[in-house]
C-alpha cells in the first residue's frame, strides 16, 4: 500500500508552496535542487509541514483544500505542528561522513 504526502515548503520569509507526492524525500530533493520553476525562483525549499493519506484522490482533495486556505490559515496549520518552523527535511541529503 502506497502513502501519499501533502506538504508545505517555505522560504525564510514564509512564502509558501503546497504540493502532493507519493515520494516525499525525492520531491523535497527536487525542490532543493531547483527542479521546480516556482520553488527555484523564490527559493522555497524548507519542508515545514506534511501529512499523509492512503489514497491518491484523498491526497489531491486535501492538497486543493489547503491551497484554498488563506495565508493565515496555512500559517496556523503549520504552527499547530511545527511552531518553530524548523526544516523537517534538514539533514536528509547530507553526505555520509
Amino acid at each position: 500500500m502506497k502513502t501519499f504526502y501533502i506538504y508545505i515548503l517555505s522560504t525564510h520569509s514564509r512564502r509558501l508552496y503546497v504540493g502532493m507526492t507519493n515520494n516525499l524525500a525525492r520531491r523535497v530533493w527536487e525542490h532543493t535542487r531547483g527542479w521546480s520553476n516556482f520553488t527555484a525562483r523564490y527559493r522555497v525549499n524548507r519542508l515545514v509541514y506534511f501529512e499523509t493519506r492512503p489514497h491518491p484522490m484523498q491526497a489531491i482533495r486535501r492538497e486543493k483544500q489547503i491551497k484554498r486556505l488563506s495565508q493565515a490559515q496555512r500559517v496556523a496549520l503549520i504552527e499547530a505542528e511545527n511552531p518553530s518552523w524548523i526544516d523537517l527535511a534538514a539533514g536528509w541529503f547530507d553526505a555520509p561522513e
